[in-house]
C-alpha cells in the first residue's frame, strides 16, 4: 500500500508524498507478475469466464510462464526493444499475457478494441508502427481487409486458431522456453500506447510510460477504499481496450497480487452484470454513469443476486444524486466518483468513508496531486468561476506526450498545469464540479452553460433514462440548448412529457438552462467506453440545418 489509511481526507492526503517514490528503473512485467510468481506462484491471479459461462483460473505463476514463453517467441521473431505489438482482443487471458510478455521485452504495446472496424484498426495499426498482432478468428476478416494497407504488420497470432496467415497463439508457445526474466526498463520508458477519441482530426495515441500505473495507484487506493484488502476481487465490463479497464482495474490488481475476473466482451447487459458481481464474488468494481443507470432498471437485485461489493469506482461522465442515492438505498453500497483520463489518470476523486460526498461533485485532489481551475493563460482563477480543470505537472502518473504529434503534446501544457480539455469549478469547501468537455460548453444569451448540470435535472424524473444536452445553433441566441432522451420502460412520448421534463429542469436550475427541444431517441450515440458521443449529436444537427 502506498496511503496510511487511518484518518479523514486531510491527513491521509498530507501523509503522503511522492519524495523518493518513484525509481529510475521500473518493468510493469516484473511488478505485476514476475515478483509474485517468485515469492507466492499459486496465488490466484485471474478468473476467466468463458461465453457459455464455464471458467479458467490462472495462478501468477501459470501467467508468467506463459508471459515468458510468448516472450521468447517473440524475440526469436526478431523484435527489438522498442517495437510495437497490437493487441485487439477482449478480456480475454491471452490479452494480459501479451502485454506482459512485450513489456518482459521492452517492446511497446497497443491495445485495440475489437468493436473498431476496418479504417480505424489500419490508422492504429500504421501510426503505432506495430509490427506484431494478437487476436481472435472473430476478428481475422477485418485484420485481412486492411493488411496490405499496414506494411509494418509482419506476424498475426490467433488465440483460438491457426491460418494460412496466421499463427496459433497457443502452439507457438508449445516449444518456446519458458523462462524469460524482464528486462530492467526505465521508469520513464514507454509501455504501451492509448489511442484517444478525440472531438477533431484523428485519433492521438498517447504514449504511457511503466512509471504510469505506480502514479495511479495512490488514487486507486483512496477510490476503491484501502484497496487492496484481503479477498479483494476485481471486474468491470469497462474493457481492456481502455484506460479505464485496463490501467484502472486490470493491471492495478495484478499489481496487489488481487484477483481480476475477465469476460468476453458482448455487449452491455446489466442483469448479467448483476450475476457477474454475485458469481465471482467481486469487492471492487467500474461502472460508468450508463451502466449504473441501466443497472438501475433492474428490479429487486440485491434479493436476487448476493454481492459482495464493497465499493464501487465510477467516472467517464458526471454521476449525479441520483445515482449516488440509488446505489445506497437499494444496493447499500457507495459509489466513489473518479475523474481522469487518458493523459493524466485519476487525479480528483470521493471516498465517502474519510470524508464529505457532495453528489454530482468530482471530488477533491486525491492524495499526490495538486490541481487548480485555470484560464486559457493558466493562471488559477478563485473559487466559484468556471475554467479548465487542471493538474500541476510534472507527476508519475502523465503521459509522455503524443505519438507523432509534439505540437499537441506541447499544447497540452500551459504554465506548468497540464489541461485536462474538461471546463468545472472549485467550490469553496475545496471540491471540484465537473461543466462539460471544453468544446462541450453551450452559449446561450451570454450564459455559457455545461450540459452535466442540465442532464442530472432530467434524470430526476422517471421517465428519464438516459439523456445528453448540447448546443444547437440559433440566429438569436448564438445556440439554443436541445436534450436528447431515451425513455425508461413504461413511458411514451409526448407533447405533455416535454412540458414535464422542461419544467423538471426549470425548479432545480435556471430558465436560461431549461431545454427549448427534447427529442426522443431509443438510445444514444456511444463510444467503446461507454461515453456519450455529444459532438455526433452536433454534427448532426448541423447537417439538419443546412439540408445535409
Amino acid at each position: 500500500m502506498f496511503l496510511n489509511h487511518d484518518g479523514d481526507y486531510d491527513s491521509i492526503r498530507a501523509a503522503f508524498s511522492w519524495e523518493g517514490r518513484v525509481p529510475e528503473y521500473l518493468n510493469l512485467a516484473h511488478e505485476c507478475c514476475e515478483r509474485w510468481a517468485a515469492n507466492d506462484g499459486q496465488r490466484l491471479a485471474m478468473i476467466y469466464e468463458h461465453a457459455d459461462r464455464s471458467v479458467e483460473r490462472y495462478t501468477y505463476a501459470e501467467l508468467d510462464e506463459y508471459a515468458s514463453r510468448f516472450a521468447n517467441v517473440l524475440k526469436a521473431r526478431g523484435l527489438a526493444r522498442g517495437e510495437r505489438v497490437a493487441v485487439l482482443l477482449s478480456q480475454h487471458p491471452e490479452n494480459a499475457l501479451t502485454h506482459l510478455a512485450a513489456w518482459k521485452l521492452g517492446l511497446v504495446t497497443s491495445p485495440t478494441s475489437v468493436l473498431f472496424g476496418t479504417d480505424a484498426l489500419a490508422y492504429r495499426f500504421n501510426d503505432s508502427g506495430a509490427r506484431v498482432l494478437v487476436t481472435d478468428s472473430d476478428n481475422l476478416d477485418k485484420v485481412r481487409a486492411i493488411r496490405a494497407l499496414c506494411p509494418a504488420l509482419e506476424y498475426v497470432f490467433l488465440i483460438d486458431d491457426a491460418a494460412h496467415d496466421a499463427d496459433n497463439f497457443w502452439r507457438a508457445l508449445e516449444h518456446a522456453s519458458p523462462d524469460c526474466p524482464a528486462l530492467q526498463t526505465r521508469a520513464d520508458e514507454p509501455a504501451w500506447i492509448s489511442y484517444t477519441s478525440g472531438t477533431t482530426g484523428a485519433p492521438k495515441g498517447a504514449l504511457q510510460p511503466h512509471r504510469l500505473l505506480l502514479g495511479m495507484l495512490p488514487s486507486l487506493e483512496f477510490v476503491w477504499d484501502s484497496f487492496p484488502r484481503d479477498g479483494d476481487v476485481t471486474w468491470s465490463p469497462a474493457d481492456w481496450s481502455w484506460m479505464g479497464g485496463f490501467a484502472g482495474v486490470m493491471l492495478p490488481s495484478l499489481w496487489h497480487g488481487c484477483t481480476t475476473v475477465g469476460t468476453p466482451l458482448g455487449g452491455f447487459d446489466p442483469e448479467n452484470a448483476f450475476r457477474i458481481l454475485s458469481d465471482h464474488g467481486v469487492t471492487c468494481t467500474l461502472l460508468v454513469p450508463t451502466m449504473l443507470k441501466l443497472m438501475r432498471q433492474i428490479e429487486n437485485p440485491r434479493a436476487r443476486y448476493p454481492l459482495k461489493v464493497r465499493v464501487v469506482k465510477s467516472g467517464a461522465e458526471a454521476v449525479g444524486a441520483e445515482l449516488f442515492e440509488w446505489a445506497e438505498r437499494e444496493l447499500g453500497i457507495r459509489i466513489n466518483e473518479v475523474f481522469g483520463q487518458t493523459e493524466c489518470m485519476e487525479p480528483l476523486g470521493n471516498n465517502g468513508r474519510v470524508m464529505t460526498i457532495k453528489p454530482g461533485s468530482i471530488g477533491r485532489p486525491l492524495p499526490g496531486h495538486v490541481c487548480a481551475i485555470v484560464d486559457d493563460a493558466g493562471q488559477p482563477l478563485p473559487d466559484g468561476e468556471v475554467g479548465h480543470i487542471a493538474v500541476k505537472a510534472p507527476h508519475p502518473v502523465m503521459f509522455l506526450g503524443y505519438l507523432n504529434r509534439p505540437d499537441a503534446s506541447a499544447e497540452k501544457y500551459v504554465g506548468g498545469w497540464l489541461l485536462t480539455g474538461d471546463t468545472g469549478l472549485r467550490d469553496a469547501d475545496g471540491y471540484y464540479w465537473f461543466r462539460g468537455r471544453a468544446d462541450d460548453v453551450i452559449t446561450s444569451a451570454g450564459y455559457r452553460i455545461g450540459p452535466t448540470e442540465i442532464e442530472e435535472a432530467l434524470l430526476r424524473h422517471p421517465a428519464v433514462q438516459n439523456v445528453a444536452v448540447i448546443g444547437v445553433p440559433d440566429a438569436v441566441r448564438t445556440e439554443v440548448i436541445k436534450a436528447f432522451v431515451v425513455l425508461a420502460r413504461g413511458f411514451d412520448a409526448s407533447d405533455a412529457l416535454v412540458a414535464e421534463l422542461q419544467d423538471c429542469v426549470r425548479q432545480r436550475l435556471a430558465r436560461h438552462e431549461v431545454p427549448r427541444l427534447i427529442e426522443f431517441m431509443d438510445s444514444l450515440p456511444m463510444t467503446t467506453t461507454h461515453k456519450i458521443m455529444r459532438r455526433e449529436l452536433r454534427e448532426r444537427e448541423k447537417q439538419r440545418a443546412g439540408g445535409g
